[in-house]
């Protein structure tokens, strides 16, 4: 700041504030929505303004939420489903990306050429029901993971990280007797960890918010993930079977703060992925490098 002009001062305490200013825009949606499942449900109710602190503590509408058996049903559907989905994308990404980012590989720029026309066009709603229901996987969870294994977007992502990292490297490894898998595996793979956290944080947030796919493929109400039974707690207003212990006079206020407690449970987990991917994108590793 010393060496700063005056007009370069100024430019730097306006850029503080407004970045500030932009914060606390984007952090006070949810800081109200945490305020409020932690207040009494009547004070919630007969506020109309900002809240920027919780009346009390009350944690009874996290109990009934935590009781509801839907809300564990569809914590371990929404597990398996970012788990299992986000190794299977990463893994078909990368098998995908490999292949067309590989010299003399044959029609690699027509198939590259599909593979984009598909973000453009698509069949649409009905052709992909009739697929996921031909394939027999109607009301089963794997409908929400099979046919979007791979994304073209993230494709062609991946497919650009692969091609900077240097074909010498391909070569060396295949003199010593490496196959594509060895390279892919042990070479390419670990030179581009920060696209790989940049794919997992892309699918694992996609799948945690889906929400679409699982209303149109699944009947069966044990299979809904979280996101569902958010979106039945939220939209259709579905509270009455949380209140069974609270009283007549407190189920419409205490029905508020269930919903609000019920977006931060559904919130915070994904929330606390960010800092184990964050050191792959602030660490200074360039993808391809080569040591001497």
């Amino acid at each position: 700041m010393n060496n700063m002009s005056l007009g370069e001062r100024i430019f730097e305490v306006f850029n503080i504030l407004f970045l500030i200013l932009l914060c606390l825009v984007t952090l006070y949606p949810f800081i109200y929505v945490l305020f409020a499942s932690l207040s009494e449900p009547a004070w919630v109710v007969q506020q109309r303004g900002l809240i920027w602190h919780p009346s009390g503590l009350n944690l009874e509408a996290y109990r009934l939420v935590f009781d509801n058996p839907m809300i564990t049903s569809g914590y371990l559907n929404t597990l398996f489903i970012v788990s299992v989905g986000t190794c299977l994308n990463v893994f078909m990404t990368a098998l995908g990306a490999y292949g067309l980012s590989r010299q003399n590989v044959m029609w690699k720029n027509p198939i590259m050429f599909f593979i984009v026309f598909t973000m453009f066009f698509s069949g649409g709603l009905i052709p992909s029901y009739l697929l996921v229901t031909g394939l027999g996987m109607l009301d089963s969870l794997w409908a929400l993971i099979i046919p979007g294994a791979v994304s073209a977007f993230n494709l062609i992502i991946m497919r650009t990280a692969f091609q900077s990292i240097p074909h010498s490297l391909e070569e060396s490894a295949k003199l010593d007797g490496a196959n594509d898998f060895t390279v892919m595996i042990r070479i390419i793979l670990p030179l581009s960890m920060p696209v790989i956290a940049v794919m997992i944080l892309f699918y694992g947030v996609g799948h945690w918010n889906s929400w679409f796919g699982a209303m149109i493929y699944l009947r069966d109400r044990e299979l809904y993930p979280l996101q569902l039974v958010l979106r039945e707690i939220l939209i259709t207003n579905s509270t009455d079977s949380m209140l069974t212990s609270a009283g007549t006079a407190d189920k419409m206020p205490i029905g508020e703060t269930i919903k609000y407690a019920t977006i931060i449970v559904a919130t915070v987990p994904i929330l606390l992925l960010y800092p184990f991917l964050q050191k792959y994108f602030v660490k200074g590793v360039m993808i391809g490098a080569i040591k001497e």
